[in-house]
């Protein structure tokens, strides 16, 4: 089948895409969200369609937006996860939800505000997108804030990044003490006043502003379709991405693929982007008629800001045996300009600019 005669219909509930990354930027001020936004409508000889997804019919690879009923040969999961602040009592009400970008801004007012005192960072649940990102921010928050303002990081992980495993993560954890940076590890958060957070080992910490990481769930329109149980996720080939509907595909959040050692597959864009590559070269061979024979192998990059104008990168086979065998880079301005750099190429190829 020639690309002309592939209609390629895509559906999201907002209007722009834009890299996580951003957001991080944007709350401590060192670049605007606004530089990061592409109209999905500029994507190139693809439908967009802006709605919400209100039921999906796995079987049949169709589904209903915006009470609109659309079909195809192939079907493309890529809801990312839900995030689930009313599951922990009062974090909706005294944190700041940093995974949203319709937060940012509130986010930056409060750190433009707090001249000392306390900053919480916390992970309330796992998994999470973007695993290095809270620890990220809190480097950089440090390079912001200066020290009259004490930094930590909470969250229910014995150490900072379980899927790399301890002797890698114990690199950022070190990054994080020479920042003066405290990290409460295996903290589970199980409610939030307006100045404290408890945990379920019976401690408490204190905070001025509280930047919250949310649990994250999966999209309920797909535990109704039946392709996750309930409190569960998406579960496709980990290497050719294929749910257990022949033609129907899942990619990036929305999914749980468990690696050798036990663990989950990060919820990363990177990983996601490669998974839609594998994804989109699969459909293709297969409408062409030839056998497809693309899939992912595990292999992931991350560029981890550390502050001072440096970044690290985290890189590796997640599908490695019999554990992931993932790397933490020293810091280095180079790396920090690649990490621009990459931001800017994945844009002009995907919008054109």
């Amino acid at each position: 089948m020639a690309p002309t005669e592939l209609e390629i219909v895509l559906i999201d509930r907002r209007a722009e895409f834009m890299m996580g990354l951003r957001k991080t930027w944007a709350i401590l001020g060192i670049a605007p969200l606004v530089d990061g936004l592409r109209p999905l409508t500029q994507l190139r000889d693809i439908e967009f369609v802006r709605a919400e997804i209100e039921r999906i019919d796995p079987a049949g690879h169709a589904l209903t937006a915006g009470g609109r009923e659309i079909g195809g040969d192939a079907l493309v999961i890529a809801l990312g996860a839900r995030h689930a602040l009313d599951a922990v009592p009062g974090l909706a009400e005294h944190g700041v939800n940093v995974w949203d970008a319709q937060q940012v801004e509130r986010a930056h007012t409060a750190l433009t505000d707090l001249r000392q005192g306390r900053l919480a960072i916390g992970i309330f649940g796992m998994p999470y997108a973007c695993p290095p990102g809270p620890f990220e921010l809190a480097l950089l928050a440090r390079d912001r804030l200066g020290p009259n303002v004490d930094i930590s990081v909470f969250g229910p992980a014995p150490i900072a990044l379980p899927a790399v495993g301890p002797a890698e993560s114990v690199k950022l954890e070190r990054m994080l003490e020479d920042a003066g940076i405290e990290f409460l590890r295996g903290r589970q958060a199980v409610s939030v006043a307006s100045d404290e957070v408890s945990f379920a080992d019976g401690s408490e910490t204190a905070f001025d502003v509280l930047l919250a990481v949310p649990p994250h769930r999966c999209p309920q329109v797909l535990v109704d379709a039946g392709l996750a149980d309930a409190g569960g996720w998406v579960k496709p080939d980990r290497a050719t991405l294929e749910t257990d509907h022949a033609g129907v595909y899942a990619v990036g959040d929305s999914t749980l693929i468990t690696l050798a050692n036990g663990l989950a597959l990060p919820k990363a864009g990177v990983i996601a982007a490669s998974q839609g590559e594998v994804v989109a070269a699969r459909i293709a061979a297969t409408l062409a008629g030839r056998r497809p024979t693309a899939t992912y192998a595990g292999d992931a990059f991350c560029y981890v800001e550390t502050g001072l104008g440096r970044a690290a990168m985290a890189a590796g086979d997640f599908y490695a045996q019999p554990a992931p065998a993932v790397t933490i880079s020293e810091p280095t301005a180079q790396q920090l300009e690649d990490k621009r750099r990459f931001e800017r190429s994945q844009l002009a190829a995907w919008f054109g600019y």
